[in-house]
């Protein structure tokens, strides 16, 4: 038998008090920084409990980090799980270890016959569903250690590859050695790895030079705000900035 507080005469829980800082701040990430450094900044400067983000980029890397703030952490698994979509360039002419502008070089090789035909037509080649090896300095980890700890040290793991879905990979710019691009994904796609990959097909090797996240889910770059200016912001001033909670309910988020 269900109990009911009336039935003892007792009044009713009262409502839980909702809290305008509960959802999810859109921030514009700086290069440099990581999204951990991001999220402990806003967690120090703002004094919030609980702080997390929506999915991590690259300390290079700009553009859209989700970040969540009180009740909002629980949306975490849920935002990470949305498809991505990234701006980005490619340099072709060499390889490095990192497969981005961060690493060595391992080689290199000529570009100057590729071209804008071949780099299209090797694009197409990697949309769809692929299975995409996740390169060494990641933190995907292999025994409970993640690989950029072994890459650290020297040392190759053999890394099973992964089924990942890109709904398109298109050149937007054309400059030898570097191309410009725009790549829709779903989650956890290594875009440094396509540049890479890329590369490799068309003989020439490639890297990451520069990326820039610009949409995840239904939220774009153009709601960002940039982290100097939230940084710049009192406590109330914040919350005119954080979409809330019943936003995502709503969206069935």
């Amino acid at each position: 038998m269900k109990f009911d507080s009336r039935q003892r005469g007792m009044p009713p829980a009262p409502p839980q008090q909702i809290d305008p800082f509960d959802g999810v701040l859109v921030v514009d990430k700086p290069s440099g920084p990581t999204s951990h450094d991001v999220v402990d900044i806003i967690r120090r400067e703002f004094g919030f409990k609980k702080v997390g983000h929506g999915g991590t980029l690259d300390p290079q890397a700009t553009g859209l980090l989700i970040i969540l703030i009180g009740k909002g952490t629980k949306l975490s698994e849920k935002i990470m799980g949305q498809d991505k979509e990234y701006e980005g360039t490619a340099k072709l002419g060499a390889a490095t270890d990192s497969q981005d502008a961060q690493g060595k070089i391992i080689s290199e090789a000529g570009y100057d016959h590729i071209t804008r035909e071949q780099v299209e037509s090797a694009m197409v080649k990697f949309t769809g569903d692929i299975e995409q090896i996740p390169p060494m300095v990641s933190a995907v980890k292999v025994d409970g250690v993640p690989l950029y700890r072994h890459a650290r040290k020297g040392r190759t793991i053999e890394r099973q590859p992964k089924l990942i879905h890109i709904y398109e990979f298109r050149m937007t710019g054309f400059r030898p050695p570097e191309i410009d691009f725009v790549v829709r994904c779903t989650k956890g796609t290594y875009v440094r790895t396509i540049c890479a990959d890329m590369g490799e097909m068309l003989g020439c090797g490639a890297y990451l030079n520069s990326l820039r996240r610009t949409c995840s889910g239904s939220i774009r770059i153009d709601k960002a705000l940039a982290l100097d200016d939230v940084l710049k912001m009192k406590r109330e001033e914040l919350v005119g900035h954080i979409i809330p909670l019943r936003n995502f309910i709503a969206a069935g988020v």
